[in-house]
């Protein structure tokens, strides 16, 4: 008994001797603010959707009954891919008749020029065969085009936006079958309404953020490529096209975004609005809590050129699309990360 008396002393003494375990790093939540909007500015946000430069419309140049499609909404696709397929045995048929005709007006040709040269056939009827063997050609190579017009393929690069006939369907020619969009550069299609018409313009830069991507504090600069000289008869808005700058501005097509059109001359010294509680007071220089791409908080400067009731006028120091901690700036040290608070969630 004695001796299990002694063990069990020995095994809660080098119990207490072990050092506790740290306790694991929460990120700290944090309510944030993205900066965007010019505190002396009339700036509206639009909402959009991303879509590509360039969409084409794909269809056949013959009619005919679908016998098959080879890809679905969404697929990548090369430029003279296999996209859907006619049925050919019409045209296959008109092609063997043309190229009969061909044979026939070819040879017949040739016999009237032996005649020719024999002085058997006069030089108009040569040449009436020679008419003929023209026209046969053209009729056998108007017929090979046509059969291979039973075949879909892409004009380009890019990605199915949508498929409208099915497998089985008998089309017309010219009927829209499959949507493309190419790969290359991506717009956000907006739509003005007639009360702001004549705030924006052609050529007009704007700041692009998209939804998605909000929480990585990203944002994209673009300009007003085209905008409609009509409204919609439903909606009373008038369709524009933002053309996003930079080879790296490729967001996923049908996603949604917000657009800020700014003036380029006042956005050179735009005077930043952000909440009072953004500011962290370092010395005699005010400052914020910067949020990176990586959640991680960097202190940065910042120039006050006024102060009211519940927000602060930032001069210098600050851009548009970047994100700063709006609340609880001195419990936060350089470097350290945060979880984003979003209408009170974290994320």
């Amino acid at each position: 008994m004695k001796r299990l008396v002694v063990i069990s002393a020995v095994v809660l003494l080098a119990a207490c001797g072990k050092e506790a375990p740290p306790p694991a790093r929460i990120d700290q939540p944090v309510l944030t603010h993205v900066v965007g909007t010019p505190a002396d500015a009339d700036d509206v946000a639009y909402s959009g959707e991303i879509h590509a430069r360039y969409e084409t419309t794909l269809a056949f140049r013959v009619s005919g009954k679908v016998v098959a499609r080879a890809v679905d909404a969404g697929a990548l696709v090369r430029a003279g891919q296999v996209l859907a397929r006619l049925d050919p045995a019409d045209t296959g048929l008109q092609a063997s008749a043309a190229e009969s005709q061909f044979q026939l007006a070819d040879a017949d040709a040739k016999r009237y020029r032996e005649l020719r040269a024999r002085g058997f056939v006069s030089q108009a009827a040569l040449d009436a065969r020679e008419t003929a063997l023209k026209a046969a050609a053209a009729q056998a190579g108007l017929a090979r085009n046509q059969a291979a017009y039973t075949t879909l393929r892409a004009d380009h690069d890019g990605v199915i936006a949508a498929t409208l006939v099915e497998a089985g369907q008998v089309v017309s020619a010219g009927q829209p079958v499959l949507r493309l969009a190419q790969s290359g550069a991506r717009e956000v299609q907006v739509a003005i309404p007639e009360s702001r018409l004549n705030k924006v313009k052609i050529g007009m830069p704007a700041t692009i953020r998209v939804w998605a991507e909000e929480s990585l504090a990203a944002s994209y600069t673009g300009q007003l490529r085209e905008l409609a000289a009509v409204a919609d008869p439903m909606s009373r808005t008038y369709a524009g096209r933002v053309t996003l700058e930079g080879k790296n501005a490729l967001p996923a097509l049908g996603m949604s975004a917000r657009v800020i059109f700014t003036d380029a001359a006042k956005d050179e010294a735009a005077a930043w609005q952000i909440p009072l509680s953004a500011i962290f007071q370092q010395g005699d220089q005010p400052a914020v809590w910067v949020v990176g791409g990586d959640q991680k908080v960097t202190l940065r400067p910042v120039k006050i050129t006024a102060w009211q009731d519940d927000a602060a006028i930032v001069g210098s120091g600050l851009a548009a699309g970047e994100r700063i901690v709006a609340a609880g700036v001195h419990k936060l040290s350089p470097g350290e990360k945060i979880r984003v608070v979003k209408d009170g969630l974290p994320r």
